[in-house]
């Protein structure tokens, strides 16, 4: 039984094009995924199911839900059809859950306007949901807050809500995105036992092929608004016919060559040493007459990085992985423990003393655009790390030094006259480089530096921080949870778990033989798109 049926489906918003013909089915029980890079319409072709375009868009063709004419339909209609039949995931959960209600009462929400249900049985009926998702009342009371949860439990919460009512379709929108790959298996796992036990349709909108491939029944692969190639997904995606499905499937294994990958390793002294660190936090309090136990989130951590090395720092969320980065920046300081970068101590030391560390030690963040002052041009985002040089450049100096950065991460220096609204994400993200390298400094910390990007633009930006190591023999502390990153650009790889280093190695010899239950934990769930393809294929004969 066909439960979504879009034919012909064009949309524009304004005199901007931004469908153009777009054709797309999804039977009950039946997972479809769709694949493309920013831009190419697939969370309009979802907001067009949904109606919740700009008032600006106009929409033409035909769009079919359960035999009802979506196009057509009344806000009256659509607002008994949301939440109701058809239920949404977003991408961000923090953002998509309201952070002054309690999670019982947003998932109680729904059911209470759909159903008329009174404020008791549709707690009830929260609490059953809640439940479903691994989040039992025993251990998350409905009266918790979605800032005292995980991001995974918060992206449980937003299915919950989506699923309250059982939905005839469910459109999730890369509801796993910013999870670690644990938490990223279990959502995908409770996502396809929902759409098995409720026989729902479920729309996945993912730039993951990995993922699409081992969740959907068939794929579609969209680029700038049109239908490139769909299909079964595992038959597609082996085949790739279509140019396109090609260059995406070799951008996400995607591998930069590196032909001094480990020549870092045989350098003598060391840029970093970490000994023995250790970061203990307040507890929470209980009573007014126990004292609260400290909470440990960094326990006992030691290695060192040699200049031009590139390491990785993977684990779980909440391993302390981003604690540790702070520390090394000098953004906080260890209750225990050294670190010396460059051979001095940067514990408790005042600003002053820090500049000469600042200045060989910069960042890129997960999200560029987060990072920037939308107000300012990129000529001043990429200076501001130049107040740290000894002797201040002039104006023409400084436009100068912030053209050659932005040359050398592939940016025109026309570019520095910008706003950062005017780039895509992957350019903002070699802006954010740019900013990191202008300084020349000695070690770069990427924390989740491509974790939000499409696999094209992934891949650039790997071969960008692999050119820059080889060039400018520039080290990183990559933190990722994406192995695939870490297996293709870093010479070493350090899996941390409950605050400590569990195991440490070169990288492909630890992922290709993990030692410690967290390592193969990780391994074990991460995506790997060839495997998915060769398991899809065995389960179809």
């Amino acid at each position: 039984m066909t439960l979504v049926e879009i034919e012909k489906l064009s949309l524009s918003i304004g005199a901007t094009p931004i469908l153009k013909d777009v054709d797309l089915s999804i039977g009950a029980g039946e997972t479809m995924g769709l694949v493309g890079e920013s831009g190419s319409g697939k969370s309009m072709t979802a907001l067009t199911l949904m109606q919740l375009l700009p008032q600006a868009a106009r929409a033409a063709g035909r769009v079919t839900f359960d035999g009802i004419d979506i196009l057509s339909a009344s806000e009256e209609a659509m607002c008994r059809l949301r939440g109701d039949d058809i239920g949404m995931v977003f991408q961000e959960p923090m953002t998509a859950l309201n952070p002054v209600k309690t999670i019982g009462e947003q998932v109680a929400e729904g059911i209470r306007w759909h159903t008329g249900a009174n404020r008791a049985n549709a707690e009830a009926s929260a609490r059953r949901m809640l439940e479903r998702v691994g989040l039992p009342e025993a251990q998350f009371p409905l009266s918790r807050f979605p800032h005292e949860l995980s991001g995974g439990q918060r992206q449980r919460v937003v299915i919950a809500i989506a699923c309250a009512l059982k939905p005839k379709l469910l459109i999730a929108d890369e509801p796993t995105t910013a999870l670690d790959v644990v938490l990223q298996a279990q959502i995908l796992d409770l996502l396809r036992d929902l759409v098995a036990e409720d026989r729902m349709g479920l729309l996945l909108i993912s730039h993951d092929l990995a993922v699409v491939t081992d969740m959907a029944d068939r794929v579609t692969i969209m680029r700038h608004g049109e239908v490139m190639e769909e299909g079964e997904t595992a038959k597609t995606l082996s085949a790739q016919v279509h140019p396109y499905t090609r260059q995406l499937a070799q951008s996400s294994m995607h591998a930069p060559e590196r032909p001094n990958r480990h020549a870092a390793s045989s350098t003598t002294g060391d840029l970093l040493q970490v000994d023995t660190v250790v970061r203990d936090y307040p507890g929470r309090r209980r009573s007014l007459w126990k004292k609260t136990e400290p909470f440990r989130a960094v326990d006992g951590v030691s290695f060192s990085m040699k200049p031009g090395q590139s390491v990785a720092l993977v684990g779980r969320s909440g391993c302390g992985k981003s604690t540790l980065a702070r520390m090394i920046l000098a953004l906080d300081n260890p209750t225990g423990g050294e670190i010396r970068f460059m051979g001095e101590s940067l514990a408790s030391r005042k600003e002053a003393a820090l500049r000469p560390a600042r200045r060989n030690m910069q960042v890129v963040f997960q999200d560029p655009y987060g990072s920037f002052d939308p107000r300012h041009r990129v000529e001043r985002l990429v200076a501001e790390p130049l107040h740290l040089l000894e002797k201040k450049p002039s104006r023409a100096e400084r436009r100068e030094m912030v053209a050659n950065a932005l040359h050398e991460v592939g940016m025109r220096p026309a570019d520095m006259d910008k706003y950062p609204h005017e780039f895509s994400g992957g350019q903002r993200q070699r802006i954010s480089i740019a900013r990191a390298i202008i300084t020349r400094p000695k070690l770069v910390v990427a924390d989740e530096p491509v974790s939000a990007l499409d696999v094209s633009i992934r891949a650039q930006i790997l071969d960008l921080f692999a050119d820059l190591n080889q060039r400018l023999g520039v080290a990183y502390l990559f933190i990722t949870h994406d192995l695939t990153v870490a297996r293709a650009i870093t010479d070493e790889v350090m899996v941390m778990h409950d605050g400590r280093i569990v195991e440490e190695g070169r990288t492909g010899a630890v992922l290709d033989n993990p030692q410690s239950d967290a390592a193969k934990a990780l391994i074990a769930a991460a995506p790997d798109l060839r495997r998915a393809i060769r398991r899809k294929l065995q389960e179809q004969g």
